[in-house]
């Protein structure tokens, strides 16, 4: 991790993100900005929450650990989201692992100010409840559907959410990050493109996918809500 010395950087996130419609003025004259490289950890399980993170631009990825050793990914997470809600307010150790996957800026405030001077601000607990809310809603959404409906399905419902007025989209993720999303493996994420693009539904030029058939895509998507990555 590098803290970042450069204010006008820190203040270009908090307006690009409207953050000081979460913290007053008196809060985040304590923030400060982080950088992480692509690949390194930001949070380990069992470790103390020190900061309470705004990811304001890059990419990260949870995982939960296991004690056989073993680990359940959870999430993407681009700008804008936060990490640590859960600990900052229960008071509890980490729970998840958390690591870059892109170069990523965090906006950190200090734990230990927000615990004392903070948790009855009102304004941050509506954030803090919005947030618990959403990611609880898309952990149980996605997972749902992963566990219940055929791949085709939850990869056409995917592919719908990057649907624009062009006549492709462009995957944002790898195949590797998407299969780990969709609760698969990549050889059968691989085989289940191949199966859209044999029924003209699609065309893969690599991450450029074109849509031959909406309605066919629609039609397979069951009316489901993946979220994106």
């Amino acid at each position: 991790m590098r803290r970042i010395f450069d204010n006008k950087l820190l203040e270009h996130y908090i307006i690009k993100h409207n953050i000081e419609d979460i913290f007053d003025k008196d809060i985040l004259k304590h923030a400060q900005l982080h950088f992480y490289e692509k690949d390194k950890c930001i949070l380990e399980p069992d470790s103390s929450l020190e900061y309470y993170y705004l990811l304001v631009d890059g990419k990260i990825k949870i995982f939960y650990p296991f004690e056989n050793g073993k680990s359940m990914f959870l999430k993407f997470y681009k700008e804008f989201n936060t990490i640590g809600d859960l600990e900052l307010l229960k008071n509890i150790p980490v729970l998840c692992n958390i690591d870059t996957i892109e170069d990523t800026y965090l906006i950190a405030i200090p734990a230990d100010i927000l615990r004392k001077k903070y948790l009855n601000n009102l304004k941050f607990l509506h954030h803090l409840i919005d947030s618990l809310s959403d990611k609880l809603y898309a952990t149980i959404n996605n997972s749902s559907y992963n566990f219940v409906y055929p791949l085709i399905n939850r990869l056409s419902s995917y592919l719908l959410e990057y649907i624009t007025d062009k006549d492709y989209i462009i995957l944002n993720s790898s195949f590797i990050e998407i299969a780990q999303f969709l609760g698969t493996t990549y050889r059968h994420l691989n085989r289940t493109f191949k199966e859209l693009e044999l029924e003209s539904i699609i065309k893969c030029e690599d991450k450029k996918i074109y849509i031959l058939d909406e309605d066919r895509l629609r039609e397979l998507s069951k009316n489901l809500y993946v979220k994106s990555l």
